[in-house]
């Protein structure tokens, strides 16, 4: 493993989380999980996305803070290696798509103070799913408050993270995610693993799953 800091994104229901612990396994390494099911607005934002989608994404941003705060400033002595299912500049894109005009911009303002306290991972690796299979994803993992979401907003979505790796040079994974499995199909993991191993320079960098 080349990086002591590995972060996974994705769009809603692209194995984020299933990925995450199976490589904090692999590598015995401590593991960042986001506490979505803590946030009070959540099912009430799917209901009710404009008057609700301002709280959400400050609890949101409040909450991921604080976690990668205290967890990337405590040395782990017996683990060296951070694995975490989310990036917190999520908070921002999130917000860009759910947020009109003004209050997104009163919402980067406060992302600015807060982002350059955070550590950013030494890589992301983002799990790049077609929409039809993260609708897939999402009826299987059967979230009630999750089941009415509309292809156009996992769409805008997906647009939105590939633009902000894209423009900020960030150094990315992208993997292809069509028919990962990575519970199901050793090879898949791998793959995963075997990427890691190699140092890349910053950019963008493509994988597909055999």
């Amino acid at each position: 493993m080349k990086y002591n800091f590995v972060t996974i994104e994705g769009n809603i229901g692209a194995g984020k989380t299933t990925l995450a612990h199976l490589l904090s396994k692999h590598y015995q390494a401590r593991l960042v999980l986001e506490q979505f099911a803590d946030n009070p607005f959540l099912p009430k934002f799917y209901e009710n996305p404009q008057q609700y989608a301002f709280p959400l994404e400050l609890f949101f941003m409040a909450e991921r803070y604080k976690q990668l705060k205290e967890l990337l400033q405590t040395k782990d002595m017996f683990r060296q290696v951070t694995i975490s299912d989310y990036l917190f500049t999520k908070c921002l894109l999130f917000a860009k798509v759910n947020l009109p005009d003004e209050e997104f911009r009163l919402y980067q303002k406060l992302f600015e103070i807060i982002n350059p306290q955070i550590v950013q991972p030494d890589i992301l690796i983002y799990l790049n799913a077609p929409v039809t299979r993260l609708q897939q994803q999402i009826k299987k993992r059967n979230r009630s408050y999750e089941q009415e979401i509309p292809d156009d907003y996992l769409l805008s979505l997906q647009e939105t993270y590939i633009a902000y790796i894209k423009q900020h040079h960030i150094k990315a994974l992208i993997v292809d995610t069509s028919n990962a499995d990575f519970l199901g199909n050793e090879t898949h993991l791998e793959t995963i693993i075997q990427a890691l191993d190699k140092e890349y320079p910053e950019g963008q960098h493509y994988l597909s799953l055999p």
